[in-house]
């Protein structure tokens, strides 16, 4: 039965990642590894391989935009940020979010 659980938190993660990526970046300029460990502050697990796919998808649909930055331990980092398109993606996502909760709230009670 765990497995059919973790099976189906997966599922989900996968389906409110993006959301999550633009909710991050909508607060602050970041690069790939900082979003990750943001995100494993919330126990939402996400690896570089399912990551930088969704960015790049982000960057081209111009959501997102990226600049790279000297970093003080290592090479140059490459860090998002959110469009102006980006913030109206984020603004009906968070619609979408809001409606899916209410559905889900009458349904459940």
């Amino acid at each position: 039965m765990e497995n059919i659980s973790e099976n189906v938190r997966s599922q989900m993660r996968k389906g409110v990642l993006e959301y999550c990526i633009l909710s991050l970046l909508a607060k602050e300029d970041a690069y790939a590894t900082s979003i990750i460990s943001r995100l494993k502050e919330v126990n939402m697990i996400v690896v570089e391989g399912t990551l930088y796919p969704l960015l790049i998808r982000q960057k081209n649909q111009g959501l997102l935009a990226y600049r790279w930055e000297e970093s003080p331990q290592g090479p140059p980092r490459k860090y998002y940020s959110i469009t102006d398109k980006g913030r109206e993606q984020l603004a009906q996502m968070d619609e979408a979010w809001n409606d899916i909760i209410a559905t889900i709230e009458k349904i459940k009670n």
